[in-house]
């Protein structure tokens, strides 16, 4: 065809392309991703490239396992997956140890991995490693994006396969010529994820079962909730004068100041809610389910003879013990339908819950803080408490240091509480920078140990980088306490590879661009927390270095 004025013309419409990489983070773009935790490598440099000038923080870390942490946390303080971003061979394996987190933890987590040229396979390459060798065990899903074509597909596959049923990391391979392929743009839209709820069968089951309990008991855990769900279950809960129990390490679903709230259960819980599984006759657990963990190897005939498992798993991995009955819904849904249901309260709902409750409150009464002598962790939690918002989050790494948080910190709007279920060391740092970005305008507070804070506490320097501040507290008793206490009960006086010679870590906060300060004594306590508090509003991350004596316990 000939334009008259313009001479010869084509009719075909120009086709607009992009390289497979950028279609990865347009895809992530569209998808509300709002950050990515990275350790760059050659191998995906046309992702790094359409990061560039993205919607998307590109959050560069220190180390490729606390960049797994960092995308853990996330995971779990939003409704969307944590993204994590390394490269091929060493950087892939050492962000596994994040990638079993999530799967312990069912996070929503996807992991791009950068990979050989599709040439060079099975030749042994520089850095080559099995990605599905690796990790299809340990993920719901493993990609290798070998059609440049499907970049757009596969990353929208992948957030849907985290999200999906039971939550979960998803692993997402990108060999380094597919990526920089020309595509032609494409789009493939977020895929709504299921979210299940109550039949009718199960309501007429849940209120049978409620109808004859005498003791009923809610357990809450996982990360799969919203702050909507966690205030409309707390609102039915003390309204129909029920107890509830929060998970190990998952505290803040059900706040820490509702009547109804009676305590952690998991391993380390306080006597108080050893009789909780002892004296319930049925149980509710949302979210999570009764694994080893939870029950501490109670065995099924001690406690309730009616359970209700709530999980969007058919196949309720994990669990320990007979079930009565499941019901497939994520938290939210299933609170959204519970209600909705028909309930009449019992009197001896709230006798039982309200002598549940005052052993809590007891429990979790602050103790009177010391004046002089060797500093302890009871002490510095009785002047940092009542300093705190009350919104403030708690993050945790693993180890007898973490005890404290359960019993003193007062987790009321959730998110609240993020560790890692399956006690992974070097989870402190990196999921408070985490929750620092993700909420910037609120009290962010890590406690470590001083073996696990020196797994990841490089991470401090990304936390100077991007802004968070976090107020990191550092108990120092010179060993791995947890392992110390397992060793004294089945080796008594045959201490054998517990003990730790710790640098200064107040000295390093201050190298890293920090506020830091040693505290020794009783004395040097309040001083240290309000100046503390009063650097993390400043705009800086601090820590308090607090060396206490070995064998100290908080319950």
């Amino acid at each position: 065809m000939t334009d008259l004025l313009n001479g010869p013309s084509d009719t075909r419409e120009l086709v607009a392309t992009e390289t497979a990489g950028h279609a990865i983070v347009r895809t992530l773009e569209e998808h509300g991703i709002p950050r990515a935790y990275v350790v760059p490598g050659e191998s995906y440099l046309e992702v790094l490239d359409g990061l560039h000038g993205s919607s998307i923080d590109t959050i560069v870390t220190r180390q490729e396992g606390g960049a797994a942490y960092m995308a853990d946390a996330e995971g779990k303080l939003s409704d969307l997956p944590g993204i994590v971003m390394v490269t091929r061979g060493p950087g892939a394996a050492n962000a596994l140890v994040g990638i079993h987190a999530a799967w312990q933890d069912s996070t929503p987590v996807v992991l791009f991995i950068g990979l050989i040229p599709k040439p060079h396979r099975q030749r042994e390459a520089f850095q080559e490693f099995d990605i599905q060798g690796w990790f299809e065990r340990g993920a719901k899903r493993v990609f290798v994006l070998d059609s440049a074509e499907r970049a757009s597909e596969i990353t929208t596959e992948a957030l849907f396969a985290a999200r999906s049923g039971r939550p979960g990391p998803v692993v997402v391979g990108l060999p380094e010529d597919i990526i920089r392929e020309r595509i032609a743009v494409t789009q493939y839209p977020p895929i709504p994820v299921a979210t299940g709820g109550i039949s009718r069968s199960d309501a007429t089951a849940l209120r049978d079962a409620l109808g004859s309990a005498q003791k009923p008991l809610v357990v809450t855990g996982g990360s799969d909730w919203t702050p909507e769900a966690s205030n409309l279950l707390t609102g039915w809960l003390e309204h129909a004068g029920i107890a509830a129990a929060a998970e190990w390490r998952t505290e803040g679903v059900v706040s820490w100041d509702s009547p109804s709230y009676v305590g952690p259960v998991g391993y380390g819980r306080p006597k108080p809610t050893y009789d909780l599984f002892a004296e319930t006759d049925l149980v509710i657990f949302i979210g999570t389910l009764p694994g080893d963990v939870l029950t501490s190897y109670i065995a099924r005939q001690d406690w309730a003879s009616t359970n209700f498992l709530v999980s969007m798993d058919p196949m309720l991995r994990g669990r320990s013990g007979a079930v009565s009955h499941q019901i497939v819904a994520k938290p939210a849904s299933f609170v959204r339908d519970l209600v909705a249901l028909d309930i009449e309260p019992h009197a001896e709902w709230s006798t039982w819950t309200a002598k549940m409750r005052a052993q809590q409150e007891s429990f979790a009464a602050l103790p009177e803080p010391g004046m002089t002598g060797p500093a302890r962790m009871d002490s510095l939690m009785a002047h940092l408490v009542p300093a705190l918002d009350d919104d403030a989050i708690v993050t945790l790494g693993a180890g007898e240091h973490t005890n404290w948080a359960h019993r003193y910190f007062p987790v009321r709007q959730y998110p609240a509480m993020v560790s890692a279920g399956n006690g992974s060391m070097g989870y402190s740092i990196p999921s408070a920078v985490a929750a620092s970005l993700e909420f910037p305008e609120r009290q962010v507070v890590t406690i470590a140990g001083d073996g696990e804070f020196l797994m990841n506490g490089q991470e401090l320097a990304t936390a100077r980088q991007y802004g968070a501040t976090p107020l990191v507290v550092v108990m120092d008793n010179a060993e791995y306490g947890t392992i110390r206490t397992h060793q004294e009960r089945q080796h008594p006086d045959r201490v054998s590879g517990t003990q730790l010679v710790n640098p200064d870590f107040a000295a390093m906060a201050v190298a890293f661009g920090g506020y830091g300060v040693r505290v020794e004594d009783e004395s040097q306590i309040p001083r240290a927390v309000a100046d503390a508090l009063a650097a993390t509003r400043e705009g800086r991350f601090a820590l308090i270095h607090l060396i206490v004596e070995q064998r100290a316990q908080a319950y």
